[in-house]
């Protein structure tokens, strides 16, 4: 018999190895939790299946790892206990004739399951989560369930509803998709262009929340728009001959650079023009503009890609007073004539005001239909102010502050104010 010494480091040194466990499955999850759903959908035709499935595996792994080790392939080891665990699951209830597992039962493959066509699986599965016969919200929370592996309750925190409430939205959408007969497909060739827009209009969604998030006491909301990039990241991966789902992501990148100097350290709002640029994020710039650089090679242009553009003109100005704002504003009579929305006419009057001064931009902006928008509010505030026309800024600064949930906002707005 050992030492003492050598008994005693026993349970010190599983619980070692369950924390470097622990780490690694964190990891793992993020990474290839859409990954085993996506091959489960196909394999038993089931959203709510795969993901139970999935979900199984890996309770599984987190018991049996810290014996066993991180096996070689943890995605496959992923795969085969979820599929197996399914099937199991899937005889017992088909046994207590069961329609729904006993459809599924036929549905599965007879062969083991392939990794091959794992990036076409993880492309159907973004399509299916984001068909149109889904309300837009649920489309978001569903993608970030499936894809992203967000829990129930993280989902509901950003869409600021109880977990509850977010639980029968997600059971309610797989439902629909099962009972609906929702394919798990890329759409045909002719309904691809519409398709793609929204799952794009989707992902971007996301990322804005995590951009700027729409109520609570931070501004930013890293982990929704790491969940964006890492989803844009999939997509240009996926459909890389897909021009705007290139734009999209170089769009998300060089927003996203600026992360670090668009917060004080007391938590509020800095905006561009005051932010200091030593500290935006060079090599996400770069990234960035080498999509860019991609998309112009292209010549097919879109709205993210135009967007992508007027930020990697920012990006390029070491200074504010070094934006070329001439560009930026033919930039935005581009994007505003391939998509004319109130929106993007108000992003353009703030170029005009830099180009034409804050008279010209203030007459196009009293013309928007944006009155329950706060950014409308404080843009005009601004420009009346530059104005001197005192008591009107104030006005409209308060409006803007009763129309954002936001705290960093809401005290960048005081402070102005």
């Amino acid at each position: 018999m050992g030492p003492p010494a050598h008994q005693d480091s026993r349970p010190a040194c599983r619980g070692q190895a369950l924390a470097v466990v622990t780490s690694d499955l964190a990891a793992i999850f993020r990474a290839e939790h859409g990954r085993a759903v996506a091959v489960l959908t196909r394999v038993f035709g089931d959203l709510e299946i795969a993901e139970d499935a999935v979900q199984d595996a890996f309770t599984a792994a987190v018991q049996k790892w810290p014996e066993s080790g991180v096996p070689p392939s943890p995605a496959g080891w992923i795969i085969t206990t979820a599929r197996n665990r399914a099937i199991d699951r899937l005889r017992r209830d088909s046994a207590r004739a069961d329609k729904h597992a006993q459809a599924a039962l036929l549905h599965v493959e007879a062969e083991p399951v392939e990794e091959g066509a794992v990036h076409d699986d993880r492309l159907r599965l973004i399509f299916t989560c984001c068909h149109p016969a889904l309300a837009l919200n649920v489309r978001v929370a569903l993608t970030l369930r499936m894809l992203g592996g967000l829990s129930t309750a993280e989902i509901a925190r950003a869409f600021l509803v109880p977990e509850p409430t977010m639980a029968q939205r997600l059971v309610r959408a797989k439902a629909k998709i099962r009972t609906a007969g929702i394919p798990y497909r890329v759409p045909y060739e002719a309904d691809l262009p519409e398709r793609v827009r929204g799952v794009l209009a989707v992902v971007y969604l996301i990322f804005n929340e995590g951009y700027a998030a729409s109520s609570g006491e931070t501004l930013v909301r890293d982990d929704l728009a790491a969940e964006a990039l890492r989803l844009g990241r999939l997509l240009v991966e996926l459909m890389p001959d897909e021009p705007e789902a290139v734009g999209l992501l170089a769009l998300m990148l060089l927003q996203h650079s600026r992360r670090p100097a668009r917060v004080a350290p007391d938590g509020s709002l800095v905006r561009l023009s005051d932010q200091n640029r030593d500290l935006w994020d060079r090599a996400l710039i770069d990234e960035g503009h080498a999509l860019v650089r991609r998309c112009l090679r292209r010549n097919q242009p879109g709205p993210y890609q135009l967007q992508a553009a007027i930020n990697a003109v920012h990006a390029d100005a070491a200074t504010p007073d070094a934006t070329d704002w001439r560009q930026i504003l033919q930039l935005y009579d581009h994007l505003l004539a391939l998509e004319p929305t109130p929106v993007v006419a108000l992003n353009r009057a703030v170029a005009v005001a830099e180009v034409e001064g804050p008279t010209a931009a203030l007459a196009l902006v009293d013309e928007l239909p944006l009155d329950t928008y706060y950014l409308f509010h404080a843009i005009r505030a601004d420009l009346l102010s530059q104005l001197n026309r005192t008591s009107e800024a104030q006005e409209s600064y308060r409006t803007a502050l009763s129309l954002t949930s936001n705290e960093a906002e809401q005290a960048f707005l005081r402070t102005h104010l």
